[in-house]
């Protein structure tokens, strides 16, 4: 038996499980907050040794001890650019830092629009991701632009700093799939991608396999390859392919894994990499739990209460059909429209009826980005909900039905900690000549709630879903 570790340095905190290797049961957790960024809300940028300190913190106390293998998840799409030397020109670009928008818009009409990014890279760039900020970088700190010799993302410095800042610099496909200047169809980087957004060519991290570990330590503890929060996530759930993950937060997407990258011209799917070897093609909305929310300020109420109160309703709201599209939307393509109440008649226009209409104008909105999937071949057996709004009742409730398949909510975890611990475990196996490196270590299936569903509850989700589509191809016609 062996013992292994999985950070995993989000936004907020850091977090530490370790694990047994062979059966992935948790034997030791650590916790440690990290300082928010301050400055405008726009700003997201923050002193990268706050993380080191962060970890330290969480690993105090002998945490750590007797750990053969160090597996990194990091947040996502956040950018360390870095001069010849290795030393930050610049505080890192967080993921949620909003100022590159315009630049984001500027790089699509620079390779000649949505289409030609989507072949190019598999997606189109956001503002979050860091071939954007590269954009903004070079137009609002020249000086630093120039600087720059080389391009970190999150988990990639952290495991460099692990390392003791080695002269090979790594990071894995999921995390490279999230740039914007890394292709996952085929497996590569397209510098002048970087060229086109920064000015210059710089240097990028080598791209590692799966199992492939990035190092050892002077000490021998081996370091796996790490990648971010969302593969790291997946890891950690044991999903495979015919899982579907809905994510509710504020905004939403869902996620299948899949065996080959998918793309459409339109840019709606997101080709990203998982971290064995699989996809994991995205498709994104704009709204979600926030629809929920401002239905809930509405009736002056809480998510809690409206989720009782949409019980009280029936399936289809007494007409009732919200199109939540309240910060224009992505899945379709409306960036500039507004969400939409329809079907109001005297008998409709009771709370318990708006409270229903929003949870299923949600659901069917990310039915509608499912059915992208699907449209594209994607097998779906299950689908796995995340975040806080899946435990809400009137949730489970709806959700079968409408996504017409089993759905599952697992047992609040640190699924993407235990992910880069079974990724971890998967390459100190490989190392020790003991795991294949075809696919991870097998681990316990995370508890879980399941939701099945009956012929009669298709047929219900059937009728609703026909309702919503009808309003939507009224207001919105040929938006699909």
């Amino acid at each position: 038996m062996g013992i292994v570790a999985g950070l995993d340095s989000s936004s907020t905190y850091t977090r530490i499980v370790v694990c047994d290797t062979e059966t992935g049961a948790v034997l030791r957790q650590g916790y440690a907050p990290h300082p928010q960024p301050s400055g405008e809300a726009s700003h997201h940028e923050l002193d990268p040794q706050a993380w080191l300190l962060s970890l330290g913190e969480a690993a105090s106390g002998g945490l750590l001890e007797g750990v053969q293998a160090i597996g990194v998840s990091a947040q996502q799409h956040g950018l360390l650019p870095l001069d010849a030397q290795g030393a930050l020109v610049r505080p890192p670009l967080l993921g949620n830092d909003k100022r590159a928008q315009v630049a984001a818009a500027d790089l699509v009409d620079a390779l000649g629009g949505r289409t030609a990014w989507a072949e190019a890279v598999g997606c189109v760039p956001q503002a979050a991701q860091p071939v954007a900020k590269l954009r903004w970088l070079a137009r609002n700190e020249p000086e630093a632009a120039r600087r720059t010799a080389l391009l970190m993302q999150p988990h990639d410095w952290l495991v460099w700093q692990l390392l003791g800042r080695p002269a090979r610099r790594t990071t894995d496909r999921g995390a490279a799939s999230g740039t914007g200047y890394w292709s996952a169809a085929t497996g590569s980087y397209r510098p002048d991608l970087v060229e086109l957004a920064l000015g210059q060519r710089v240097a990028l991290p080598e791209v590692l396999g799966p199992a492939e570990p990035a190092g050892s330590t002077p000490e021998g503890l081996l370091i796996s390859a790490g990648t971010g929060e969302t593969m790291a996530a997946a890891l950690g759930l044991g999903l495979g392919p015919g899982d579907v993950v809905v994510s509710l937060g504020a905004s939403g997407s869902v996620m299948a894994v899949h065996h080959e990258p998918l793309s459409d011209p339109h840019g709606t799917i997101t080709s990203l990499a998982d971290a064995t070897g699989m996809h994991l093609p995205v498709v994104y909305t704009s709204n979600a739990v926030r629809a929920l929310r401002g239905t809930a300020e509405l009736l002056g109420t809480d998510l809690e209460e409206l989720s009782d109160l949409a019980l009280k309703s029936t399936p289809g709201s007494h007409g009732l059909v919200m199109l939540p599209y309240l910060e224009g939307e992505r899945t379709p393509y409306l960036p500039h429209t507004a969400g939409t109440l329809s079907g109001m008649r005297r008998d409709s226009m009771k709370p318990e009826h708006l409270a229903r209409a929003a949870f299923e104008g949600m659901l069917c909105s990310l039915v509608d980005a499912l059915d992208v999937l699907r449209g594209r071949g994607v097998e779906v057996r299950r689908v796995v909900l995340l975040g806080a709004a899946a435990d809400l009742p009137a949730v489970q409730a709806v959700a079968p039905a409408l996504f017409g398949a089993l759905v599952v909510v697992p047992a609040p975890a640190d699924y993407a900690a235990l992910g880069a611990a079974r990724q971890a475990a998967w390459a100190w196996g490989v190392a020790q000549g003991t795991l294949s490196a075809q696919g991870p270590p097998v681990w316990q299936v995370a508890p879980a709630q399941v939701f099945d569903v009956s012929d009669e509850d298709l047929a219900v989700g059937q009728a609703v879903r026909q309702q919503y589509v009808a309003t939507r191809e009224q207001l919105h016609p040929g938006a699909f």
